[in-house]
């Protein structure tokens, strides 16, 4: 299915992907991850567009030591060559008398982007990586636009209907992701 003139936008969920690695790779810091050795392993011969990396900033009221090394990684991934950082939000809220942090719009933002950049004809694949199965609906509008649809998943986190409802899935083995750590 892959062809030499394809254009291919990537959309990575930030968030999911980050706690993905942490499980799969408790011994090795997310942020040494290679985002651009990465987007080249997933692109193989095809032409990249553009990709998206959607997360929010943590709290830095509430650990400014997490917070600083996030910023100093989400600066060295806005280097990467056609790479577009999309800031979502952080919510804290209380749950059983525990304040938790969750990161909120990131989701929708990638789905919106997705659609409306099939509508608009600025790629013909998409690379999905995300073990989030709340991406079907856009998964299925943008292959309604002609589009084809891969889905990047992980051994230890992956799922099952983004699989179904992608054209291509991939399930990268804790072997072959290692290779992207600095």
């Amino acid at each position: 299915m892959e062809k030499k003139c394809e254009k291919v936008i990537i959309f990575i969920d930030g968030s999911n992907v980050y706690h993905i690695l942490k499980d799969l790779f408790p011994d090795k810091k997310p942020n040494n991850f290679n985002f651009e050795k990465f987007i080249n392993y997933l692109l193989g011969s095809r032409k990249l567009v553009i990709t998206y990396y959607y997360n929010a900033p943590l709290d830095r009221r509430k650990d400014e030591n997490s917070y600083v090394k996030q910023q100093k990684f989400f600066d060295k991934i806005q280097r990467i060559p056609n790479f577009t950082f999309v800031l979502c939000r952080m919510q804290k809220r209380k749950v059983d008398g525990e304040i938790i942090y969750e990161v909120k719009e990131d989701d929708i933002h990638l789905a919106v982007d997705m659609v409306k950049l099939a509508c608009d004809n600025a790629y013909d694949a998409a690379i999905l990586v995300s073990s989030d199965g709340d991406f079907v609906p856009a998964i299925k509008a943008v292959k309604e636009k002609g589009k084809i649809v891969e889905n990047i998943g992980f051994e230890n986190k992956f799922s099952y209907h983004l699989q179904h409802e992608s054209d291509r899935f991939i399930k990268l083995r804790r072997q072959v992701v290692e290779n992207f750590f600095d």
